[in-house]
């Protein structure tokens, strides 16, 4: 028993995109509603699809909405970054022949535009987006198409996320979470198998854990 698969999460995990998430929702409730909700109040939608978290507030047309909440972002885009140490954590993940994973609450589009300019989709052996579940995080149905697919083992396989749903869509579906601190403010009430505050402590995880389960 090792692990052989290490799946990401997005946003907050792989990207730091809360400003850009929360600026360009809270734009798009403006002109909406005409309520200008604060970035506080609106942080709930962050790990969750955008449909979602409009319908949450409110919104009736989703699909109209969803769209121009879209197009808002990328008045924002440029704030989007990698987290520090990703990419190099990333590549040397790749190295050691480790199958890489994005389970993630993007739509495809989303997924498209925010992260695949960042050059870090051709590590990824097998992405899962909001459009290819019926069920979304927190329900385990994400990690279980990602096992599917792949056929890999529970437990031979670790999600790495800075949220609550993240934790508990890996605990779902049965396999081991890490919650990233470097992308989450508060995290004393969410349970992890780990729980890590930097990137490149996954290797080190992934060092420890496979080399005990070959003793």
């Amino acid at each position: 028993m090792r692990y052989s698969h290490v799946v990401f999460d997005i946003d907050g995990t792989l990207i730091d995109s809360e400003k850009a998430v929360l600026n360009s929702l809270q734009k798009t409730i403006l002109e909406e509603k005409g309520i200008e909700k604060s970035l506080e109040e609106l942080r709930f939608a962050l790990g969750i699809p955008g449909k979602v978290a409009l319908s949450r507030l409110d919104i009736e047309n989703l699909e109209e909405v969803e769209e121009k909440w879209d197009e808002y972002s990328k008045e924002y885009s440029h704030e989007i970054t990698l987290f520090d140490g990703i990419r190099s954590v990333v590549q040397a993940l790749k190295s050691k022949s480790i199958k890489l994973g994005i389970i993630t609450s993007k739509t495809r589009k989303e997924y498209e535009s925010d992260f695949v300019r960042f050059g870090l989709d051709s590590y990824f052996d097998v992405v899962i987006c909001a459009d290819d579940t019926k069920k979304h995080k927190p329900n385990g149905d994400p990690m279980e198409k990602y096992l599917e697919i792949t056929n890999a083992r529970r437990q031979d396989t670790i999600y790495v996320g800075d949220s609550i749903y993240d934790m508990q869509c890996a605990k779902n579906a049965g396999v081991h979470s890490v919650l990233a601190l470097w992308g989450i403010e508060d995290s004393d009430n969410l349970e992890a198998t780990y729980k890590l505050n930097n990137p490149k402590d996954i290797l080190d995880i992934l060092i420890k854990y496979n080399n005990s389960s070959m003793k």
